[in-house]
């Protein structure tokens, strides 16, 4: 060992950006472990790293005795005064050996050993450093594909784009640069594995932290984003400052800060949405640009029933239901789109119901748990039918019969089925 290993040591620091310290304590366990290899592991050995000179030193330690029974950690009392006059029984003595003398195998393992603890140190710093910048955008080139996905070169280490956070219909080729979130970071053995995605949801906001200096202070709060990825998107937002339009804050000076935000997601449409404690008042703004009759609110089963114009079922529904869709998840209701038409028929006939339960005196749950739903049921079942409805009786079927003959004669036809309407939102 020479100047040359306490050089390399300061340069492997530097280049690698390790702590110098952790390479000469790897160093020395390698040559430790050589040492062991060698004689076995009942040596009791030390290893020191001269600073100055860049050498290693190793010394063996042996206990002063009478009669030797271990060569290895033993030396008798007239052998050692040989080494030194003035040494006792029960004594430690240590004796230095040669490196060179481990012989080319057991250099070779040390070398080894040095190799995979400066790897281990080198991912075990690459791993504290990007398990902190989850979250983060981070830029790298297309390196090459495997049955996982798209590996991305990020300086450092590698990343993976996995195929199910592509956004679709996106194809790359080696050495394009492309933009991602980190959304993971695991420990494996090969080293660190970084995932990044393009289609995450959090993508879509930390662009806007990045784009819109509002939302990056503070200002503006982004409180959802709901993704078709490559499609369409919308984003609810919320403005601290009752002086700053949180829409027009993101959307920039003739749509510059979305345009750009678009361009990076290929084209995908961005809906801003201005978010709204009330749930009523928030779903009309998510379902724009579609007009809204009145929002009906189950809070116990988290539904909200939308009653829309007629002429607005297919804006309110969007292509392929796209828009009530990403709706939904955006506030993470359920959503029941209605037109006006249905929804007045679909009441009408549930009063009708109600109706004949008063008229015979009977409570309407007894006519629905008997499987009867609407009025029209009721009409068509026989008498042997409706006397499963408990509490009925033959007089009572009589009077029902007059009541249904009535509500039949007084009720309007319908002129609107919403089913079709749905399969022409669908087509479209």
């Amino acid at each position: 060992m020479s100047l040359e290993l306490k050089k390399a040591i300061d340069q492997i620091s530097k280049d690698k950006g390790l702590d110098r310290d952790m390479l000469v304590d790897n160093l020395k366990e390698a040559v430790r472990t050589s040492v062991v290899r060698k004689f076995g592991d009942d040596m009791d050995i030390e290893v020191s790293f001269n600073e100055e000179t860049g050498d290693i030193d190793v010394y063996q330690f042996k206990i002063v005795v009478k009669k030797v029974e271990d060569p290895n950690s033993q030396i008798t009392l007239e052998e050692a005064k040989k080494h030194d006059p003035s040494v006792q029984l029960d004594d430690e003595m240590g004796f230095r050996l040669k490196v060179e003398d481990l012989g080319r195998i057991a250099a070779q393992s040390a070398k080894q050993v040095i190799i995979q603890r400066m790897r281990d140190a080198e991912q075990e710093i690459i791993y504290e450093e990007y398990k902190d910048r989850i979250n983060e955008i981070v830029s790298g080139s297309i390196q090459r594909r495997d049955k996982a996905g798209w590996i991305i070169n990020l300086g450092r280490t590698e990343a993976i784009l996995p195929k199910e956070e592509q956004i679709p219909r996106e194809h790359y080729k080696r050495g394009d640069r492309v933009q991602a979130i980190i959304i993971e970071v695991r420990k494996e053995g090969r080293g660190p594995q970084v995932v990044v995605s393009r289609s995450h949801r959090d993508y879509m906001a930390a662009l806007f932290r990045r784009e819109v200096p509002e939302v990056d202070d503070g200002t503006v709060q982004i409180m959802g984003v709901a993704r078709d990825p490559g499609s369409r998107a919308k984003v609810a937002v919320l403005s601290r400052d009752r002086d700053v339009d949180p829409v027009g804050a993101c959307v920039g000076i003739r749509g510059s800060r979305i345009q750009n935000i678009v361009q990076e997601l290929r084209g995908e449409r961005i809906d801003i949405v201005v978010w709204s404690p009330d749930i009523a008042t928030y779903a009309r703004n998510a379902l724009s640009p579609a007009t809204i009759s009145r929002i009906v609110v189950d809070e116990e089963e988290n539904l909200l029933e939308v009653i829309v114009p007629d002429d607005q079922l297919t804006n309110a529904i969007g292509r392929k239901g796209q828009n009530v869709k990403l709706v939904a998840k955006l506030l993470g209701w359920k959503i029941d789109i209605f037109t006006e038409s249905r929804y007045n028929e679909a009441n009408a006939i549930g009063r009708g119901l109600e109706q004949l339960a008063n008229v015979v005196e009977i409570p309407v749950e007894s006519f629905t748990n008997a499987g009867f739903a609407t009025a029209d049921d009721v009409m068509a079942a026989d008498d042997m039918a409706l006397l499963a409805i408990a509490g009925m009786t033959e007089a009572r079927i009589q009077d029902l019969r007059t009541a249904l003959s009535f509500l039949q004669t007084s009720s309007p036809p319908s002129s609107f089925d919403e089913s079709e309407a749905n399969e022409e939102a669908a087509d479209e």
